[in-house]
């Protein structure tokens, strides 16, 4: 990649595989967004969430991080409980929903088939996790939705995996970042339990408390 950059481009053409399944669902769904998603929220925010990858038929349909599946319901609905965001949330990009003091990425900004980015997708797409964080002069704390979006962003911050191992309701400090970790907010993970609403309400009431003290 030719010099680090927080946002891919319409055509990004680094990861073979995330190309051709872009390039079927053009064909297929041609009116869907389709291409890497961009982070959602100032880059003057304090907080950044970043999720998995765009999912199939919600932000890479519509074009905003977590907008048009379940993730986003939850996800948004907290946010607004715990004043990182106000307005409607209707599931589509041009609701009134506003984000207050974060931003929202993801470790992989094209879909994957199955929702599963390989290793390497991760890796590339790291090169755009690493700028985002950068220019957030104001961040203090990130919050990572599972496993794969909190090892991603412990690389980014240069830190080490066995230093800041990932757990549901963890934290890490990572240079002058609070690093909080919370199961993703996926409708998988909420209809087994493996993740409920007063988890996930906890992660961020413990952010709210981390920013505002």
């Amino acid at each position: 990649m030719a010099g680090p950059t927080s946002k891919a481009g319409h055509d990004c053409p680094h990861c073979p595989r995330l190309v051709a399944f872009r390039e079927t669902w053009r064909a297929r769904e041609p009116d869907w967004f389709n291409a890497p998603v961009p982070s959602f929220g100032s880059a003057n925010a304090r907080l950044l969430i970043v999720g998995l990858a765009p999912g199939l038929r919600g932000a890479n349909r519509t074009g905003r991080p977590f907008t048009g599946d379940y993730a986003g319901d939850l996800l948004y609905a907290t946010l607004k409980e715990y004043g990182f965001a106000r307005g409607t949330f209707e599931a589509r990009p041009d609701d009134s929903l506003e984000l207050v003091d974060a931003r929202i990425t993801n470790a992989v900004r094209c879909v994957p088939p199955e929702n599963k980015p390989t290793p390497a997708e991760i890796n590339t797409c790291r090169d755009f996790l690493k700028p985002t964080i950068a220019e957030m002069r104001k961040l203090k704390a990130i919050v990572a939705l599972g496993r794969i979006a909190h090892e991603s962003a412990v690389k980014a911050l240069d830190g080490k995996r066995a230093a800041a191992p990932f757990s549901h309701g963890g934290t890490a400090v990572l240079g002058n970042i609070s690093l909080f970790s919370s199961y993703h907010c996926s409708r998988y993970n909420t209809n087994t339990g493996v993740l409920t609403p007063k988890m996930f309400r906890a992660v961020f009431a413990a952010v709210r408390r981390h920013l505002d003290g």
